[in-house]
């Protein structure tokens, strides 16, 4: 194992009085980290996962979509992302979430997605700090449990504003901040900037988390080494491999982690535990997309386009698990040829 994983990512941190596992933890992700997804992270060895981002007014009236985000799965610590743009809803969405176990509260200030900056919420709020503040204020004040604050760089390159709102937001009693080291324009463009988010780190004493193109040990050690932050967050590198963040902590082995990729009992479980989560005709189209990232990482030849088409487009569960057995054993017939012909 590096040195750096050992020494620094496997280790323990403490988060406003609750200790975490290991320092590498699951991006919050909309439409990605639901409760199943965040299982199987939890169950590998992700060191923190958290929530959907949940939107708070839509959360306080009902809406069965939040209502589904906010559950934990019996998974502890339950980490819950707010988002929103007024104080009184913010206040009231976080109280409600601590009454359905929330252990920490995040408060979402990064989402560059545009229904979410034109609502004046996520990256918007980076444009006005004192606005912004109201937010955490009203936050912290509503809650017993740690709220911690997630954010970009900035809005834009003119306004690299993230470490004058990570030093108010600690101030205001904030217990950890995370850095997405792109501005909302670049959106997922161009490569993270770890090296900027050392900014923030210069700024305050918090427990700082950096984000962004994350997707090994390897970089994983460089993103520490250029930000100083303390943790790392895997975001979109966890597509198709909830495993992710737990073989970066190194708690699982880069071999484990490779059989994981060929399992195709394990996808199965992870289609039925959906399948047992939002039903089977809402759950089947929920789970095409990761059903898609588990066989990116196949890399597949054009001549199995048939079978994988059946997995993305049936309706009938049985149907999809026997193609998915199917695509499996020939990626592994293939493997096999390739070996004896090394």
């Amino acid at each position: 194992m590096p040195d750096f994983i050992a020494n620094t990512i496997g280790e323990s941190i403490i988060v406003g009085g609750i200790t975490l596992p290991n320092r590498a933890f699951l991006a919050p992700m909309s439409g990605v980290t639901d409760v199943p997804f965040r299982k199987l992270a939890h169950h590998y060895g992700a060191g923190l996962v958290i929530s959907e981002m949940i939107a708070s007014e839509a959360f306080l009236t009902g809406q069965a979509e939040m209502q589904l985000k906010v559950l934990s799965g019996d998974i502890s610590p339950h980490m819950v992302q707010l988002a929103g743009r007024e104080a009184h809803w913010m206040a009231q969405a976080a109280k409600a979430a601590e009454e359905h176990g929330a252990d920490i509260i995040d408060i979402n200030m990064g989402c560059p997605a545009k229904r979410v900056t034109t609502g004046y919420s996520g990256s918007a709020l980076m444009r006005d700090l004192d606005h912004a503040l109201t937010l955490i204020d009203a936050v912290v004040d509503a809650v017993k449990v740690p709220v911690t604050l997630k954010m970009r760089l900035g809005w834009d390159d003119k306004s690299l504003n993230a470490p004058e709102l990570a030093k108010r937001a600690e101030d205001a009693g904030v217990q950890m901040i995370t850095v997405h080291g792109r501005t909302r324009c670049q959106f997922y463009k161009g490569q993270a900037n770890w090296s900027a988010v050392r900014n923030v780190k210069e700024a305050i004493t918090l427990p700082l988390v950096v984000n962004g193109d994350i997707t090994d040990q390897a970089k994983a050690g460089e993103a520490l080494d250029k930000s100083g932050a303390d943790c790392v967050m895997i975001g979109r590198g966890a597509y198709g491999a909830p495993w992710l963040p737990a073989q970066i902590a190194g708690i699982i082995s880069d071999e484990y982690a490779a059989e994981l990729t060929t399992n195709w009992q394990a996808v199965i479980e992870h289609h039925q535990d959906i399948l047992s989560f939002y039903g089977r005709e809402s759950g089947i189209r929920q789970a095409r997309k990761h059903l898609g990232w588990y066989l990116d990482h196949l890399n597949l030849p054009a001549s199995v386009g048939s079978i994988k088409k059946t997995i993305m487009t049936s309706f009938e569960p049985n149907e999809i698990y026997a193609a998915l057995e199917n695509i499996f054993q020939l990626h592994e017939a293939e493997d096999a040829v390739n070996t004896v012909a090394a």
